[in-house]
């Protein structure tokens, strides 16, 4: 199966989340989604962020309908911090007939150069890239879903890539106007957020107080 790899924090999952994994879906001829969710960082403690296990479960919730779309915690089990590299090397041995793409957006693309081992990810790994609000980048590429022969590497003061990276997709999705950042400050304030994440996920949010 061809996976798509969409990580994130996932604090919490909203509506914004899974229109643009279905868009991902399409646009990037994969057979599922999986959302990998991610640890907290043991050596970045964020106040914010709700406990591992619980944001794996209104992930869980949230997809509970969505039969191409996955949660996923695999990255719980591995040593943190978590890396993309390493995740993918255990993945590929956990899963061997499977084939992984790793869905980004513009903004993370821009400081691709600064992940771990960004460069055996990119000679083995496709990635599709996706357009963000504010990234100039992307809103400079591709207008439909295609491969980008002219699409290069992330700018690096100290290495110069002359050559395209034929790995590299852009894909059209919808700018998605909803962040976890609003929808955490929302509840704070008192305010619903029904309508913004699905409709199970609002009613565990109000039953457990969660983000108050």
């Amino acid at each position: 199966m061809d996976i798509g790899l969409f990580g994130g924090s996932f604090n919490p999952i909203h509506n914004g989340h899974i229109r643009l994994a279905k868009a991902l879906l399409e646009e990037a001829g994969l057979d599922e989604v999986w959302f990998m969710v991610s640890p907290q960082n043991p050596f970045k403690q964020n106040q914010q962020l709700l406990d591992d296990n619980k944001r794996f479960q209104l992930v869980q919730i949230a997809l509970k309908d969505e039969p191409n779309l996955k949660a996923c915690a695999f990255e719980f089990n591995l040593p943190k911090p978590s890396y993309t590299w390493n995740t993918l090397q255990a993945l590929e041995k956990a899963y061997p007939d499977n084939h992984f793409t790793i869905l980004i957006g513009g903004d993370n693309w821009a400081a691709f150069d600064k992940w771990f081992r960004y460069e055996d990810i990119l000679q083995r790994y496709p990635i599709v890239v996706y357009p963000r609000e504010n990234s100039e980048f992307i809103l400079q590429g591709s207008s439909a879903s295609s491969q980008v022969s002219s699409f290069k590497y992330p700018p690096t003061s100290s290495t110069q890539h002359p050559a395209p990276i034929p790995r590299i997709r852009i894909v059209k999705t919808p700018l998605i106007k909803i962040s976890s950042t609003q929808i955490r400050q929302r509840i704070q304030e008192g305010k619903s957020v029904r309508g913004l994440v699905p409709t199970d996920v609002a009613m565990v949010i109000e039953q457990e107080h969660l983000y108050r």
